[in-house]
């Protein structure tokens, strides 16, 4: 029986029986329809695995299967989840934690759909030029598709249709092609050390992407090759760089056989050899080669507006579309609002219904703190977070009913100012019909839940079970609950010792200086070294372009001894060798790089069966373990694990490999068997394919005695990863589990002279799990490091010895530095938005 209210009409709730995916444990789980209901649990503990691989999997693949086999065909479907039974799921939409990155065409005013109605604003309503440059005022002939005449010279012309002003069809320019950048060679790159001779390798391009007879054929043009870059003549680097493309009589020795010879050869100077290059890529690994050493500047034709000349000759109440676009949200939503009143009668309800559609687009994305993004900003500079929110407004618009939600961290990115414009967008939702289920840690978020799923008890293994579920009241009285504590605001926020006020510069001082940079006011920045620095404030307040753009690249400037970025005044660095910034971003492409590969555990491992005498005794080498390309992996699935099968008009199916059962290796494999001296003498062993699918914990405890792998092993135990098999694919990832395999690789160096930069590390975090995070950065900061987070988490900031706290607002309205000092002197700083709602925790 189900434990909500018997229905007549219609279910009112998700039947699950027997899920099975991952590691969920046979679940049985009754899920109501028409409410929000979060599901939260530590990393690992299955939450995912419900929420992505049952709900939505099954939601989404019944959908389908009511179209046609021909369309079902064209659409990338979702395998059917293990599971008994689940019944009365509605058709459903995922909105994923890390949304994929756009392309270089995309901008927040196409991925949005802004743009589509601004188009049609300028289309419809905007003032057209004639072929003499004379300007019409707005028409209904436009919209009724009726030639235009130029009252002034009498021209007879169509007007502009919405396509002609999309810079990814015929409103494109035509030197970019709509991208409003062009690549050109940036010759501070050409010869990157100057110590070095032409013959060492100084023209840097000659190395990679050109032969090395170049060196001889520069020779021949009247370049002396054999002293340093440094001492050539203006003339002479003048040839390097611009040279003409004479052809050369030159004599060479062949380095294969040190034969020597003679040739005429061609002269392609430095910027000439990356220019040929670039424009013979043909694929993503010759563009590695030359994009080193490219810069992208504006289109000198369209200024970076990327439109033609056409397009940007009609004007909306005065303006073209490139002006309008490069208003903030927030000036945009209130410039739009006049445009109604400003056109002819007969224009005004068509006006009306056109800014209408924009409206209502822009209050939600302002709800969600996007408000002070521009429309013609790149879509590739967008962070995981606004990437989020953009796909979460775009969902609320189209006003579906009778849809299953399944978001994935929604909470992301968002300052807890924003919370509440993410939880009016799901109000939103199911005020419509739809059902929401959201898997989070935010706990702000789930006590907006109306039904709450814990996932647990522990990770991997040890989770997929329901340790409770019910309404926020019927939790709390449970005592297996780990969420518990923290809904009813009773856990400690504050862990870690953090430094006093006199005694927080005692390791010295990080500075940068800095000019304006985007919407980022010109500031002078006084860090702590050897501290826990949190960086805070709303979403466009100015953290990204401190940090990333300006901290970062002025300290790797300074350590290189290179150009400091234009912007950057200066930077003071006593005692860093190291910048080091680790974000969320996946790792691996594919399903070939797994945790033991990644962190290099794999390597020990082969060198350690390799040593093995049955290995010995029949020839096996170290490069023979290898699930890549060693002869020991298996032939059926090349070392993948599973096979992709082709099944026409269903879904493609991933399956286990039969020949090795998804542990990568062959049967030959299995008989190498490591014992350890705790085993018995007459013990089998354990294998390589064997030990690729232990957990960290278990191969911890297997290999206590192989020293360089216990200490990796234990690493990865402390940075709370222990649940991971070794042989999980590292694309599958989450965000927060990404990050902490990336740091697993520092933790063995000294830290005293570096500094470790994370991207919100608290991302897919459980709270439980951001006091292990806690734990871990207090070790680099005893270690001598010093790490800087940039963060939304209020305990995360509580933690921190010092808060430097961006603002006040986001975009125009932010840029400056509100306050900085202990999380107590932001508490109490009334103008610090990230104050308000760390005086809560704190108090």
């Amino acid at each position: 029986m189900s434990q909500f209210s018997n229905f007549q009409s219609r279910p009112d709730h998700i039947e699950i029986r027997g899920a099975r995916v991952h590691n969920l444990k046979n679940i049985d789980l009754d899920i109501p329809l028409g409410k929000l209901v979060g599901i939260t649990g530590v990393s690992g503990s299955g939450k995912s695995s419900l929420a992505l691989g049952v709900l939505y999997a099954e939601g989404s693949r019944r959908y389908l299967e009511a179209l046609s086999a021909y369309t079902r065909r064209r659409i990338i479907q979702m395998a059917e989840a293990k599971i008994d039974s689940i019944e009365y799921v509605p058709a459903a939409l995922a909105l994923r934690q890390r949304p994929a990155v756009p392309g270089v065409r995309s901008t927040f005013g196409t991925a949005t759909e802004l743009l589509n109605s601004i188009r049609l604003m300028f289309s419809r309503l905007g003032n057209h030029r004639c072929p003499n440059g004379h300007l019409l005022s707005p028409s209904v002939n436009v919209a009724a598709m009726r030639p235009l005449v130029c009252s002034v010279c009498g021209a007879v012309f169509d007007g502009l249709s919405a396509e002609s002003f999309s810079f990814n069809g015929q409103g494109a320019c035509h030197t970019c092609g709509g991208t409003g950048i062009v690549q050109a060679v940036d010759e501070t790159t050409l010869v990157p050390d100057e110590s070095l001779s032409i013959d060492e390798g100084a023209v840097a391009p000659w190395n990679s992407l050109m032969w090395s007879l170049m060196t001889n054929v520069c020779r021949a043009m009247g370049v002396r090759t054999d002293v340093p870059f440094s001492e050539l003549t203006e003339q002479e680097r003048e040839i390097v760089f611009h040279g003409p493309p004479e052809k050369k009589h030159i004599l060479y020795k062949a380095k294969s056989s040190n034969q020597a010879g003679e040739m005429d050869f061609t002269y392609y100077n430095a910027v000439y050899t990356v220019e040929n290059a670039l424009a013979k890529v043909k694929d993503e690994k010759g563009m590695k080669r030359v994009e080193k050493f490219l810069k992208r500047n504006a289109c000198p034709n369209c200024g970076g507006s990327r439109l033609n000349k056409r397009a940007l000759s009609s004007l909306l109440c005065g303006k073209n579309l490139a002006e309008i676009t490069k208003m903030t949200l927030s000036d945009l939503t209130a410039w739009i609002k006049t445009i109604s009143a400003s056109m002819p009668e007969e224009l005004k309800t068509m006006a009306e219904s056109i800014c209408g559609q924009f409206l209502h687009v822009s209050k939600r994305l302002s709800g969600l703190g996007l408000d002070y993004i521009t429309l013609d900003r790149a879509g590739t500079t967008l962070s995981t977070g606004e990437r989020q929110r953009v796909q979460l407004a775009r969902a609320v618009r189209n006003r579906t009913t009778g849809v299953l939600y399944v978001l994935d961290e929604p909470s992301i990115g968002l300052h807890p100012a924003n919370v509440d414009g993410l939880l009016g967008v799901i109000d939103d939702l199911i005020a419509h019909g739809n059902s929401v289920i959201l898997v989070d840690h935010d706990v702000r978020v789930l006590k907006a839940a109306d039904w709450l799923i814990e996932m647990g008890p522990k990770a991997g293994e040890h989770g997929g079970q329901i340790v409770a579920q019910g309404t926020i009241k019927a939790v709390a009285k449970k005592t297996s609950s780990l969420i518990v504590g923290f809904l009813a605001d009773k856990e400690k926020p504050v862990i870690r010792e953090t430094a006093t006020p006199e005694a927080m510069f005692a390791h010295g001082h990080i500075k940068l200086s800095t000019a304006p940079l985007h919407t980022v006011h010109a500031l002078d920045l006084d860090i702590p070294k050897g501290r826990l620095i949190a960086v805070t404030g709303v979403s466009g307040s100015g953290k990204t372009t401190l940090i990333l753009e300006s901290l970062i690249p002025a300290i790797e400037a300074a350590i290189a001894k290179a150009p400091m970025p234009d912007h950057v005044k200066s930077v003071e660095v006593a005692g860093i060798e190291r910048i080091n910034l680790i974000d969320a971003t996946p790792i691996g492409v594919n399903g070939r790089s797994t945790v033991a590969t990644y962190s290099g555990i794999l390597d020990d491992l082969r060198r350690l069966y390799a040593a093995i005498p049955e290995a010995k005794s029949k020839g096996y080498k170290v490069s023979d373990f290898s699930y890549n390309t060693g002869s020991l992996r298996c032939f059926g699935c090349d070392g993948t694990g599973q096979i992709t099968m082709d099944v026409q008009f269903l879904p493609d199916v991933d399956i286990i490999c039969p020949d090795c059962g998804g542990s990568r290796y062959g049967k030959e494999a299995e008989a190498i068997r490591y014992r350890s001296k705790k085993d018995k003498v007459n013990a089998p062993g354990i294998s390589l394919p064997v030990l690729m699918g232990m957990t960290v914990e278990q191969a911890l405890e297997r290999l206590c005695d192989v020293k360089k792998v216990k200490e990796k092993l234990q690493i990865l135990s402390d940075l709370g990863l222990g649940y991971l098999t070794l042989g999980e694919a590292t694309p599958a990832l989450s965000g927060g589990e990404a990050q902490r395999l990336k740091l697993a690789a520092e933790m063995e160096k000294a830290q005293d002279d570096a500094i470790f930069v994370f991207d919100e590390p608290t991302i897919g975090l459980h709270p439980l799990d951001v006091r292990i995070l806690i734990g871990v950065f207090q070790k680099l900061v005893d270690a001598g490091a010093t790490v800087i987070v940039i963060e939304h988490d209020l305990n995360m900031i509580a933690n921190s010895d010092y808060v430097v706290d961006m603002g006040p607002g986001g975009g125009k309205a932010g840029g400056q530095i509100v306050a900085t000092g202990l999380p107590k002197k932001i508490a109490e700083t009334a103008e610090s938005l990230t104050g308000k709602y760390l005086c809560e925790i704190i108090s």
